[in-house]
């Protein structure tokens, strides 16, 4: 079974440099219905407007991955990393017993765009810590490459969670197939483009939880790029 999200039915806020949408309950957006799905807790959408963003704040016992689609993010945080995220690479900071960050857009005259994601972790508690890496679109091109598990395989991000994150990068017209391993469940997210997953069309925003399914098939309407979480 799949259940589509539309990027429209996301909550959404407007701080004038911050634009968001939310797919799951978070600051001022509360949807009961909407509280997580598996160990995901966040997926945030945000714009960031030139030289603007996020000032020092606080986390604690959280996987934040942040994913950018356009622009650059400038991160600082209290274990000493100084970075800037641009497009094909991904961030995976682990909050753990507690850490404080920053983050900002980069440019005076881009906006920045991204995908911030919490993960809830295996446990309590963990040594806060930092990774980011680069993942080329040569690499995901029509097909799926593992960017984030439990173990780092593959040169993937280490999330400290029984899930597994996939992305691809399709050309207009290909199709591609995930299948899922015994009785996990998967979330899709369209980053860009247009998809049509088991005959459900979706767009940029959109999403789809995936339930009691072996696999879904993809197929690209347009380029399109796709998340997707494989989780226990």
């Amino acid at each position: 079974m799949i259940d589509v999200i539309r990027s429209d039915s996301r909550g959404a806020a407007d701080h004038g440099w911050l634009q968001s949408k939310h797919t799951f309950s978070f600051a001022d957006y509360h949807n009961p219905s909407m509280m997580g799905f598996g160990k995901l807790r966040v997926i945030n959408e945000d714009w960031i407007e030139p030289g603007k963003g996020f000032g020092t704040h606080p986390h604690r016992d959280m996987e934040i991955v942040t994913y950018m689609v356009d622009g650059a993010l400038e991160h600082k945080d209290s274990m000493g990393n100084g970075s800037v995220i641009r497009p094909g690479e991904l961030q995976r900071m682990t909050a753990g017993t507690g850490v404080l960050h920053s983050e900002f857009n980069a440019s005076d005259t881009d906006r920045a765009h991204l995908l911030q994601i919490w993960i809830l972790p295996e446990q309590n508690g963990l040594e806060p810590g930092y990774e980011q890496k680069l993942f080329p679109a040569a690499e995901k091109h029509n097909r799926w490459r593992l960017v984030g598990s439990r173990d780092g395989r593959d040169g993937s991000l280490t999330i400290h969670q029984d899930i597994e994150l996939w992305s691809t990068v399709l050309d207009a017209g290909q199709s591609i197939e995930y299948r899922f391993d015994g009785r996990r469940r998967g979330f899709a997210q369209v980053v860009r483009g247009a998809v049509e997953i088991d005959g459900q069309t979706l767009e940029a925003g959109d999403a789809v939880a995936i339930v009691d399914q072996p696999s879904v098939g993809v197929t690209a309407t347009s380029n399109a790029e796709l998340l997707l979480f494989d989780m226990a």
